[in-house]
């Protein structure tokens, strides 16, 4: 497709309509020009992030899922079980785009940002699972030039969000911290940012085999939630540690209940005298996904000084203000090939994004697991 004479690109979709079916799709959009201060970028790499999935699948059962049509012409629905139709209420009768963040080549530029024409860049704000995509110059992070669309896809959510929870440590007055799903492409980011920092970290994992991964690759303290003696070497990690923050991707269940339990044992161990109100150390879980959709249950066993929040990418940026966030920004591209590198399992087109043995094998959030969109596999429009 040549840039110059471009007028329409593909865009995947996603709809929940009010009959209770979702609805993906490939749409036929425009591409604007850009403004004297925009890119255009051929996108050549998106991720399929766990933060896509809920508003690519949202709560569709993948089971009922039926194609009609080919190729970029294919439409996929699948049934949302009325149960579950409540949640999705707000984006009933709404196409939208998909795809948080992305990587590709600069194809046309306004006029203050001719500097970039060429350049490949890494990008967030939305709307990645397309060919093409319109953002502000100065939205976009320039990368090395040894660097692919590949290295660059997941430069923004994985990375930011590991450095965050490590800035947020830090801001917090913690010294050490607590990871569950660590053996995820993110949680291996985290280990190595912290081998690297010198932050002790505790790695929570859910086999045998990930636990190995991470001691493989240097993590000191790991975990396995599903052995016998879980609690045990929980406790050992927390007193080595003084680990008193955890980020939980599982959110369901009773795992941030026992990582703030085995925080309350590790203080206690740690001297102060006894309490009735517990130790007198702040202990702090922050949920930051939810790969266990059961309620979070709380068995309060560790006195009065603690919290469970939500922590969010967006929001912490935001708190932190434009400049620290460019410091973590530069870094990620100073260190893509290295720190920050990602894995795929997989490399599909937009049209094969839509096929429902494809779509079950991203959708399962296996360990290990991740899959790479590259718009630029699909023909034109």
């Amino acid at each position: 497709m040549a840039e110059s004479k471009l007028r329409e690109a593909l865009q995947l979709r996603s709809l929940v309509k009010q009959s209770g079916e979702l609805e993906l799709s490939l749409a036929r959009v425009p591409v604007p020009a850009p403004a004297d201060d925009e890119i255009l970028v051929r996108i050549e790499a998106s991720p399929i992030n766990p933060s896509d999935l809920g508003l690519l699948l949202g709560p569709a059962d993948l089971a009922t899922a039926k194609v009609r049509g080919e190729g970029a012409d294919a439409v996929v629905t699948a049934t949302v079980p009325p149960a579950l139709m409540r949640a999705v209420a707000q984006r009933v009768g709404q196409s939208l785009p998909v795809g948080n963040e992305g990587a590709g080549v600069v194809v046309g530029a306004g006029r203050q940002a001719q500097h970039l024409m060429g350049r490949t860049v890494a990008i967030l704000g939305g709307a990645m699972y397309a060919q093409y995509r319109v953002v502000k110059a100065a939205d976009a992070l320039a990368l090395h030039a040894d660097a692919a669309p590949r290295d660059g896809a997941s430069c923004f959510v994985n990375p930011l969000t590991a450095l965050g929870m490590v800035e947020t440590m830090r801001r917090e007055g913690h010294c050490g911290l607590v990871h569950t799903a660590a053996a995820s492409n993110l949680g291996q980011m985290l280990n190595r940012i912290c081998l690297q920092d010198g932050v002790p970290l505790v790695n929570i994992v859910r086999s045998a085999e990930q636990a190995k991964l991470l001691r493989d690759a240097g993590a000191a303290h790991v975990c396995d939630s599903g052995a016998p003696g879980f609690m045990d070497d929980l406790i050992a990690a927390l007193v080595a540690t003084d680990a008193t923050i955890g980020f939980d991707a599982i959110g369901g269940g009773r795992l941030a209940s026992q990582i703030l339990a085995g925080m309350e044992v590790a203080a206690g161990r740690k001297g102060g005298g006894f309490s009735r109100y517990g130790s007198s150390v702040h202990k702090q879980v922050y949920i930051y996904g939810g790969l266990d959709t059961r309620p979070t249950e709380l068995v309060r066993s560790y006195g009065m000084a603690w919290g469970v929040g939500g922590w969010l990418l967006t929001p912490f940026l935001q708190k932190i203000g434009a400049a620290e966030a460019q410091k973590l920004r530069q870094r990620v591209a100073d260190e893509l090939k290295t720190i920050f590198a990602s894995h795929y399992t997989a490399e599909i087109s937009l049209a094969e994004a839509l096929q429902p043995a494809v779509m079950a094998a991203y959708s399962r959030r296996a360990t290990g697991e991740k899959y790479l969109i590259n718009p630029a596999r699909d023909a034109g429009p």
